[in-house]
């Protein structure tokens, strides 16, 4: 089985090498492969999925592997043992499960993107495979990587294709604009992740993420007394934890789309909508909850960092949806359902839910790349027009496309018993009960996650209802535009595991029956001993949660969730289900236009880059110039003088330098005598 372990590069390369061929036709300028090169794209994304199973199906069977691929800088570091830079390969329970999860995504949207880019009549197709394949390399890099600054590249990465791709339109006004925002957004982020890496390196000495000697076990050791570790500014271990995690943080919020640093996502709706797919539900996006996973035994130590990150996710849930239930196109809503469920994932990480946010990001990647294919599929039948009040009756006409979107939207909703039912009510269930175990900030988090659910209800089926119930409210709705087979493909295989997939992890039967059905936390339990779910409870802050009357809270946390969603979904129908809907929401007035507007997130944060920043900018350029560059150039100045005067006895006449070391000797002796009579 090593064997096969030894291939796990392929999965990474093969992405790779699609993008290389895609940058090769491109460069070319001429037409060498069919459909603008979709064809490698689908071959090595299909071998990378099949690859992943493999590995998925040898980690099931008890496998795990982590090894040193390339070792790339290293040498001794003042406060360590000595610092090894490297690249690696860690394959465990929750990588191998990622792994599937991302190129089963990016196979679809491939396949999707034949039908979707072809159909739109796009040039520089060979540009835009480049891309995906580069995106899904570099996510997968993400994915496997074993050390945190092996993680940093690659999330940068990341980064830099999902800002080459939402301004794949280039020649428009628009996305651009909102390509640069997403990446100057990211990177703010991404400046903390940075010094947190530099932090974890100079305080463990490794960036390690398993193994006796990775930075999370030092953690563990250093709160026992049983391992040194460099702390700074004076501070406590735990302490010192809690500021190094709060900075890796930064770029988790950035990337992951969270309170404060979520406003380029809905901005990058003006990629094409594979991409979105791409970046909601498999690369970009979870790329912040899943490193928060991957080093949740690190933030574990830190009851104070846990909390932060409950907080933030609980608020984000419910911030983020406010503004969905009032946009009118439809890959806005999706944009702001996807930052409100990564808040979901957020807040069962701090409550001490790791396998419930997996659990979540696995479910989500399904139903959430199910709904953008399914806008996909909307905006090609609709001519590319993404406005919901233009369209109506699409029901009948696009059954397939409208069925697949129904199941999504079901999982999106949390009903019963759809994927995301299952996944969303364990999020709410690990953190009520953590929360009744005397944490009230994760009751604050729970009540933010509670008021979310008939919220995230009603815009769900208010875009539902609006895009195909009721009559056609214009021609192109009246005779859409037929979609091919590679549209719907996807659709179908999607909706499937959108109405399925809940059934990996049933903990609340578990709890009701004793039956061993939730899968996915067996699953989890498996591989390094420091990376499973038995570890990390045992080192849990909040191991003294609430217990007791477990079936009781299960039963009434899932009626009440349930509940609300269904609330959510019957005044949804009320309003909009109806021939003709008209827009409800302007009766809020200025409360809709806060809502339609983000709250005017983007106008503080100019009006914070202009009066805060920007003046402290100049300040600081101020000071650079008349400080520090004066007294460099004082310095230069005085050396430039003296320079320019002893030049001037530089004659290159030998008789001269003859008659300066006579001058210059009978200059020393006079003063050595001179020097001696005084001294007698």
């Amino acid at each position: 089985m090593a064997g096969l372990f030894d291939y796990t590069p392929a999965v990474v390369l093969l992405p790779f090498l699609s993008f290389l061929i895609a940058v090769g036709v491109a460069i070319s300028g001429r037409d060498l492969l069919p459909k603008g090169g979709a064809v490698p794209g689908i071959a090595a994304t299909a071998g990378s999925f099949l690859l992943s199973v493999a590995l998925a199906v040898a980690v099931a069977g008890g496998e795990v592997y982590n090894e040193t691929v390339y070792a790339w800088a290293g040498g001794a570091v003042p406060g360590t043992e000595g610092l090894e830079l490297t690249f690696g390969v860690l394959i465990d329970p929750l990588s191998a499960l990622m792994l599937v999860i991302v190129t089963l995504v990016a196979l679809l949207v491939h396949v999707f993107s034949l039908g979707y880019m072809n159909d739109e009549g796009e040039t520089g197709l060979p540009r835009y495979y480049a891309g995906l394949g580069l995106f899904t390399a570099s996510m997968l890099g993400f994915v496997v990587a074993d050390n945190l600054l092996m993680a940093f590249v690659f999330f940068e990465l990341v980064g830099l294709c999902s800002y080459l791709l939402i301004g794949f339109h280039f020649r428009e006004p628009g996305p651009p604009s909102a390509a640069k925002k997403a990446f100057l957004v990211t990177r703010f982020g991404d400046y903390f992740f940075l010094v947190g890496v530099v932090a974890v390196l100079a305080t463990f000495g490794t960036g390690q993420f398993a193994g006796p000697e990775s930075f999370p076990v030092f953690a563990e050791e250093a709160l026992h007394g049983e391992h040194a570790v460099n702390t700074f500014l004076g501070l406590g271990e735990e302490t010192w934890f809690t500021v190094v995690g709060l900075l890796v943080l930064g770029g988790v919020i950035g990337k992951s789309a969270q309170f404060p640093l979520q406003t380029w996502l809905p901005d990058a709706m003006e990629g094409p909508t594979p991409v979105s797919a791409l970046i909601h539900a498999a690369t970009m996006v979870a790329a912040g909850v899943y490193l928060v996973a991957r080093m949740y035994g690190f933030y574990a130590v830190s009851p104070t960092a846990l909390g932060v990150i409950a907080l933030v996710g609980g608020f984000t849930a419910l911030f983020a949806g406010t503004m969905g239930i009032v946009k009118r196109e439809l890959k806005q809503v999706l944009a702001y359902s996807t930052i409100s469920q990564y808040g979901y994932m957020m807040l069962a990480l701090g409550a001490g839910g790791y396998v419930a946010a997996t659990f979540h990001l696995l479910t989500h990647a399904f139903f959430k790349a199910l709904l953008f294919l399914g806008a996909g599929s909307v905006i090609i039948a609709m001519h590319h027009n993404e406005n919901m009040w233009d369209m109506g009756g699409l029901k009948g006409r696009m059954p397939v496309t409208y069925y697949s979107f129904l199941a999504g939207s079901l999982a999106l909703a949390g009903i019963f018993p759809f994927a995301g039912f299952w996944s969303k009510d364990e999020i709410l269930y690990e953190t009520l009960v953590h929360g009744l175990g005397g944490q009230p900030l994760l009751l604050v988090g729970y009540v933010f996650g509670l008021l979310a659910v008939p919220v995230t209800a009603f815009y769900t089926f208010r875009m539902v209802f609006l895009t195909f119930h009721g009559d056609a409210r214009t021609e192109q709705a009246s005779s859409p535009e037929p979609v091919g087979w590679n549209v719907k493909g996807p659709l179908a295989v999607l909706g499937v595991l959108a109405a399925g997939a809940g059934v990996v992890n049933l903990a609340p039967v578990r709890v009701l029956t004793g039956a061993h059905v939730d899968f996915l936390h067996g699953w989890l339990d498996a591989g390094f001993a420091e990376l499973t779910v038995h570890h990390y409870e045992e080192i849990d802050p909040y191991s003294s949660a609430y217990i007791g009357g477990e079936a009781t809270t299960v039963l009434v946390g899932a009626a009440v969730s349930l509940g609300l969603a269904l609330l959510g979904l019957a005044l949804a129908y009320k309003l909009y289900a109806v021939p003709t809907p008209t827009e409800h929401t302007a009766k809020l007035g200025s409360v809709r236009d806060l809502l339609y507007d983000n709250y005017y997130q983007d106008e503080y944060q100019v009006f914070l880059a202009r009066r805060v920043v920007l003046p402290l900018a100049r300040a600081a350029d101020t000071f650079d110039r008349s400080v520090v560059d004066g007294a460099v150039d004082a310095t230069s100045s005085v050396s430039l003088f003296s320079g320019s005067r002893i030049r001037r006895i530089q004659t290159g006449v030998v008789s001269n330098y003859a008659a300066l070391l006579t001058l210059g000797l009978t200059v020393l002796l006079v003063l050595f005598g001179v020097l001696g009579g005084w001294l007698l």
